[in-house]
């Protein structure tokens, strides 16, 4: 049976797309740094549940290892686990800098390389979410938009790397969706884009053939009107 790991799995995006993986037939590793939401989570969907923090490179490395310990392989990696926070460039404190660049970038790039060998064998999916906040201007998202930029940057590099061992990369790149890190954008529930959709992108990913792949797909907010959110 196909397995799948997802970082940030407990709630939002990730949990979509994990249940979404379960519909598939897929056994799953979530990893999510509450241990109360994983351990939810992971009881709703017969799933390993790990407590992680993915700006720790020990606990990069350990999800992959004890996801390999129970599952044997790996076939799809979901980097999901991502933190933003508001506020300018000259307003922003360094610890939140830090962050940011901790958990969006160093801690995926970190669990890939820890993945990629496993990937390898199966000619598995790297799943990386980035956000429409990378690929455009993002007054007082910064920091945020950098990280996810990076992902989208990376994302491109992963799959030239990867070519001949058929192991693909998306980087998905939502505007604002219904998820808790998007409450302060003020929009309605039913006005945003759904974790739902970001699930049904990488379903559609699962059911392309061998030979094609899609490295980027950005998604808007309808009713947005330069896209952004």
């Amino acid at each position: 049976m196909p397995s799948a790991l997802v970082t940030g799995g407990s709630s939002g995006i990730g949990l979509a797309i994990a249940r979404m993986l379960r519909e598939e037939g897929f056994e799953l590793t979530l990893a999510s740094r509450t241990a109360e939401k994983i351990e939810a989570a992971a009881a709703e969907l017969g799933a390993q549940a790990l407590t992680a923090d993915m700006g720790k490179e020990e606990d990069c490395v350990r999800v992959v290892a004890e996801h390999k310990d129970r599952y044997g392989g790996l076939d799809v990696l979901v980097n999901s686990a991502g933190i933003g926070i508001a506020g300018t460039v000259e307003s922003l404190q360094t610890k939140h800098i830090d962050l940011q660049l901790n958990i969006n970038l160093r801690g995926l790039l970190l669990v890939s390389r820890e993945a990629i060998p496993l990937l390898r064998e199966t000619k598995g999916w790297i799943v990386n979410l980035a956000s429409i906040a990378g690929t455009t201007a993002t007054p007082g998202l910064t920091v945020y938009g950098a990280t996810k930029a990076a992902v989208i940057a990376l994302t491109r590099s992963q799959n030239a790397e990867l070519d001949s061992d058929g192991v693909r990369a998306i980087a998905i790149c939502p505007g604002f969706v219904d998820t808790p890190m998007a409450e302060w954008a003020g929009f309605a529930a039913d006005e945003m884009i759904q974790p739902e959709d970001c699930a049904e992108i990488v379903r559609m990913c699962l059911r392309l053939s061998p030979r094609a792949r899609i490295p980027q797909v950005v998604v808007e907010r309808v009713g947005s009107s330069d896209g952004a959110g």
